[in-house]
């Protein structure tokens, strides 16, 4: 959600304001003096909004002197300038300066709310863009890219970058679906063994013989099955990174040969009696509490502490819900070129009901839903009857918990309709987009009195 700070020194256009962006779906400081402004400017240690929005004269404070002193604390914040009338050649004069764009008072609430709404959409699509391009040059694909808009992802990248530097190993933690592999990724691109293996392995997909196999390697009759010699994937990431993810599901028996190679840099090839060399910074990933796990004995206490030299937590989508518009379009875009279908947006329902829900599989389950919602498309724009049930019951609670109570039944029934009229009333395809039998679309159409009639 958009901050906007409001500086005026008019209560009354202060508090029109405050309402109209609010009820707008934006956040919203107001200032009725330019140097509290300023003060909140220039102790912020984040950017603290997306746009401001002032007036040209202050009684305590020069407009110009406001633009000037903003800008340079954070030269990234656009400004939109209020005039009135006789003071048009200030709002020119501020443009001059770097303001954005000046709105003369008093302006349709249309006008306010349509530039704001086109300068938010062309930054959000330069910071789309700029993130993209840094991780092209990064070396790494576009299914790589990080894209995020909040700030509480802003801190973990700024910190990923901070440590990828370092040689120290990583532990990365957070709920499954959070993007740990793709920060681990991130964290090799930007370290100076990005010019070396960046290896992946899965610890909770293999048994403990084929998971010491994949990452020790064998010889050949160490086992049953071991017909020839097999290089293991620490001698595959020599130089560079091993990427151990969901390592809170590892035996104890691998985790005490994991130590040794944590402390010691070497380590021994099943069925071989000689220990090898080799220089691996290790990044390890879960969504389990390893410290819980340290504390009812299934994990290690001495592995533990060498594999979380530095810690990453990654936050859940619901927690960072300025983040599902961004990724939406991103995945909208990967899934329709992949695809070979002509899907250009979103429309601001399906986008509401995306934002909405909660998201307990987190980025890989708005990836999955992005990819469905593509796949079932008839137009070119995607639409809240695309979506599944889950996401649209959320959408359809909020919009009833903060309008009016209505009955769910009539929700149920409008939502049919909808559908309904989507499919041009095509029965089949409206029962599979609803996630109900044909046989249970029949009836409901029965109960509810629905017909061809309605399709207009």
């Amino acid at each position: 959600m958009p901050t906007i700070f409001v500086c005026d020194d008019e209560p009354d256009i202060l508090s029109y304001l405050d309402k109209l962006l609010r009820a707008s779906g934006y956040r919203v400081e107001t200032f009725q003096r330019g140097t509290d402004l300023m003060m909140r400017l220039e102790s912020a240690t984040a950017m603290p909004c997306d746009v401001i929005l002032q007036d040209v004269r202050m009684p305590d404070m020069d407009g110009l002197q406001m633009l000037d002193r903003g800008s340079k604390r954070w030269p990234d914040i656009p400004v939109i300038i209020m005039t009135a009338h006789g003071t048009i050649d200030d709002a020119i004069n501020a443009i001059k300066q770097g303001a954005y764009d000046y709105i003369t008072k008093p302006f349709p609430k249309e006008k306010l709310l349509g530039m704001l709404e086109r300068l938010i959409d062309h930054r959000r699509l330069a910071n789309e863009n700029q993130l993209l391009r840094e991780e092209l040059q990064r070396g790494s694909s576009a299914a790589d890219a990080i894209i995020f808009r909040s700030k509480v992802f802003q801190e973990v990248y700024d910190l990923t970058l901070q440590v990828a530097e370092s040689d120290a190993n990583i532990l990365v933690m957070g709920e499954s679906g959070t993007g740990k592999e793709l920060i681990a990724g991130a964290l090799h691109r930007n370290s100076p063994r990005r010019d070396k293996p960046f290896v992946s392995l899965n610890c909770a997909v293999l048994s403990d013989t084929l998971l010491e196999s994949q990452l020790f390697g064998h010889v050949r009759g160490a086992f049953t099955g071991a017909v020839m010699n097999q290089k293991g994937l620490l001698e595959e990431a020599d130089g560079g990174t091993l990427f151990l993810d969901e390592i809170g599901d590892v035996s104890p028996a691998v985790q005490a040969k994991l130590l040794r190679v944590t402390q010691e840099k070497d380590f021994i090839v099943l069925g071989s009696t000689r220990s090898r060399k080799v220089d691996v910074r290790f990044v390890a990933a879960t969504n389990k509490d390893l410290m819980n796990e340290v504390r009812e004995g299934r994990f290690r206490e001495d592995l533990y502490y060498r594999l979380n030299v530095i810690s990453i937590n990654l936050p859940p989508l619901r927690e960072r819900r300025d983040d599902i518009e961004p990724l939406a379009r991103h995945f909208l875009k990967g899934s329709t070129r992949r695809m070979k279908k002509d899907v250009a947006g979103i429309d601001d329902e399906a986008m509401q009901a995306l934002v909405q829900y909660d998201w307990p599989g987190n980025v890989r389950e708005l990836e999955n839903v992005m990819e469905r919602a593509v796949i079932l498309a008839r137009t070119n724009m995607i639409t809240i009857g695309l979506l599944p049930l889950g996401a649209r019951r959320e959408a359809l609670s909020a919009a009833t918990s903060t309008t009016r109570m209505i009955a769910l039944d009539e929700i149920e029934r409008q939502h049919i309709t909808s559908i309904l009229k989507e499919t041009g009333f095509h029965k089949s395809r409206a029962a599979e987009i609803l996630g109900i039998s044909r046989k249970t679309l029949d009836r409901k159409i029965v109960d509810y009195n629905l017909t061809g009639r309605d399709k207009g």
